[in-house]
């Protein structure tokens, strides 16, 4: 028997060693560092469906929005109607007004005038399945806009498909924004509004991120309706800031919107717009946001949704639901703002408006003249 060295045996024992131990341990900081720099680069050209069903014809779509004070709700609207415009379709947009009463009122408006398919635009399925139901009783076809937690089908409501970015990478990117920037050390309060299947998810996730990172603290999760916020907000800002002081330097929300009403208790509190806490919103991507993170003015990042690609996407969905074919499966990459890249992708104009030619691709799909 061939005797080992005594470096040889060394050697073998450091192997053994490191098997002992199991893979090196996850560092929280590294990756979210990592995952930022991926998430915010400029998008890639188009990599969504180059073929399906060509136009059908003179069909009518009505897009029930949750609250067009909303700023992703309506501009998913208008690409809805920019889109359906270029075949001659007829659109018809109603305001649910923030409230469960208005949407259901809305929704039932929008049945009786028997369309050929409903948008629920953020508005929850769940909160509307009976009306889901009646629709596609009717044979409406029924698409949804952040209306779940997912995109694709429902697993059990009669919903052809729903359009979001993933909102778990959405979570991912804002989450992993205030442990990169922070190197690990953030004290964030989260804003979520549980009547959203989705904002629930999107907040869980992003408070899991949050409390994986050992030198970070995830101080609150704060449930607030969105279609309050202008009233609520400015006196929860306040308690927040004397409750947690300095402890609080990232406020993380699944919603432009909460930010909207969060700058005057901030100045108020002489907190400056560069200031503690850094605003980010795993939401919508509002006009407004935009122009706070260009003036580095009370939010730094915002993971926005390609509003006008997803009513673009949507008409494409319901002409395919029209021929009979499986919805497309595409899904937007998730994409992170800040003030280093805010002037790409759509960014100057206010808005995520992917520079990867998607709406020449849904055009040739459909057979549709550019003009």
């Amino acid at each position: 028997m061939t005797r080992m060295s005594t470096s040889a045996l060394a050697l073998l024992g450091f192997a053994v060693l490191a098997l002992a131990a199991g893979p090196a341990a996850a560092d929280p900081v590294a990756d979210a560092k990592a995952y930022v720099e991926q998430v915010s680069k400029p998008n890639p050209p188009w990599d969504g469906p180059t073929s399906g069903p060509k136009a059908a014809e003179n069909k009518t779509l009505v897009y029930v929005s949750t609250d067009q004070r909303n700023g992703g709700a309506r501009g998913v609207g208008e690409g809805v109607e920019e889109a359906a415009g270029k075949l001659g379709w007829t659109v018809r947009i109603l305001d649910g007004q923030g409230s469960v009463s208005a949407r259901s009122s809305a929704l039932a408006q929008a049945i009786a005038s028997k369309p050929d398919a409903i948008i629920l635009g953020a508005i929850d399925a769940a909160e509307q399945a009976s009306a889901v139901e009646e629709a596609a009783k009717q044979g409406i076809t029924v698409i949804g806009w952040h209306a779940y937690a997912k995109a694709g089908p429902h697993d059990s409501m009669p919903i052809f498909t729903n359009i979001t970015t993933d909102p778990m990478e959405v979570a991912k990117a804002a989450a992993s924004y205030a442990v990169a920037e922070s190197n690990g050390t953030a004290g964030a309060v989260i804003f979520t509004d549980s009547v959203y299947e989705i904002a629930v998810a999107k907040a869980n996730a992003m408070a899991d991120i949050i409390k994986a990172c050992s030198g970070c603290k995830m101080l609150e999760l704060v449930d607030t309706p969105l279609a309050d916020a202008s009233t609520r907000m400015p006196p929860l800002t306040t308690a927040l800031l004397q409750r947690y002081g300095d402890q609080w330097t990232y406020a993380l929300s699944i919603n432009d919107l909460t930010f909207d009403f969060m700058a005057p208790s901030l100045a108020a509190a002489g907190i400056a717009g560069d200031g503690n806490p850094r605003n980010i919103s795993a939401g919508d991507g509002s006009g407004a946001a935009f122009q706070r993170i260009q003036q580095e003015e009370y939010q730094i990042g915002t993971v926005a949704e390609p509003l006008r690609l997803h009513g673009w996407q949507i008409v494409d969905e319901a002409n395919r639901a029209f021929a009979g074919e499986k919805d497309s499966g595409y899904v937007a990459p998730a994409h992170l703002f800040l003030p280093s890249n805010v002037d790409k992708d759509g960014g100057p104009k206010g808005i995520y408006d992917p520079e990867n030619g998607y709406t020449d691709a849904y055009l040739k799909i459909w057979g549709a003249a550019a003009g």
